[in-house]
């Protein structure tokens, strides 16, 4: 039996939601195509039998925010969640959007690794859907040259090309050992989690250019029943103007909102879903790190359903 912690790091839009949905086989990460659509570490729990020259694993692997250098509190936790990704973990997985050129976004996130001197890493060349197969044999000896990977597996996230060898290659890079979660369990994040990332992404799908940044999603209320569950939760924004533009000419944008974002809830929880949504302005909450605490932690969440949103004053 295989055991292990693989965390998933790369730039922003490097599909690293994707891989990780594709390898838990439902959907765990909400998806744009947005940078800086995740926020927080995902957890997916992929259990493997026994196959042919295969042994019987666990892996949990972990997604993370794409690595960009932080301006605000916001960014800052947000990349503090992929430090925290880096540390205890058996194997780094570096995704790759081939279809972008190499730049200082990538110059980073290997300074990054090369700081925590990270042994074992595998890269991922993602998109091999949309180039030319000539190009890749350039690529990978052009990364094999910047730093020594474990392995360079070329991938396609969406199609899922390559994706069986990938975890092939992964298990055989873990240690034996006992299964950290029940074999059912696909996740570690708590559906209340889960209900504010769906009704984030209807945000960041239905909205453009600063709405989807400034905006930031609580549950304060989650009452489930055997045929009903009931949830209220509020979407904050840092101006008046956004508020206006989240709900929309008559409510029609926050009616949207919340019909789409219910119908995945359902789809979700497995039952019929009364959803309530709220638009509230809190001036500045990126800035403000007891906010941004607040917002992206959702143990603190589960804690107190009814949160304290103040303003830090210090902060400021």
């Amino acid at each position: 039996m295989r055991t292990g912690f693989v965390s998933i790091i790369g730039r922003p839009n490097a599909g690293k939601s994707t891989l990780l949905n594709r390898l838990a086989g439902q959907k765990l990460a909400i998806v744009t195509h947005k940078p800086q659509t995740t926020r927080n570490r995902i957890t997916g729990i992929v259990n493997l039998k026994r196959a042919a020259g295969r042994p019987a694993a666990q892996i949990v692997f972990v997604d993370t925010p794409g690595v960009h250098k932080p301006g605000d509190s916001l960014n800052r936790r947000m990349m503090q969640e992929v430090y925290d990704a880096l540390e205890g973990c058996n194997l780094l997985l570096l995704i790759v959007d081939i279809t972008q050129r190499f730049g200082s976004g990538d110059e980073f996130v290997l300074e990054m690794l090369k700081q925590r001197k990270h042994k074992r890493v595998f890269l991922l060349l993602n998109k091999i859907d949309l180039v030319d197969k000539r190009e890749l044999l350039p690529l990978i000896e052009q990364w094999s040259h910047l730093r020594e990977f474990a392995e360079i597996i070329p991938i396609s996230a969406a199609k899922g090309t390559n994706v069986d060898d990938l975890l092939t290659s992964v298990v055989k890079a873990l240690p034996e050992g006992p299964r950290y979660f029940p074999e059912d369990q696909v996740t570690d994040q708590p559906e209340r989690f889960i209900v504010a990332e769906l009704i984030r992404e209807q945000v960041l799908v239905r909205t453009g250019k600063e709405v989807p940044y400034a905006a930031s999603v609580m549950v304060e209320s989650f009452e489930e029943g055997a045929r009903l569950t009931r949830i209220a939760a509020v979407i904050y924004v840092e101006r008046d103007g956004q508020k206006a533009i989240i709900i929309g000419k008559h409510g029609a944008m926050l009616k949207e909102i919340g019909t789409r974002a219910r119908r995945e809830i359902e789809r979700i929880l497995g039952t019929k879903v009364y959803l309530e949504l709220f638009v509230k302005v809190q001036p500045n909450w990126r800035e403000s790190r007891s906010f941004v605490e607040e917002a992206l932690d959702w143990r603190r969440q589960i804690d107190s359903l009814t949160p304290s949103v103040a303003e830090d004053e210090e902060e400021k």
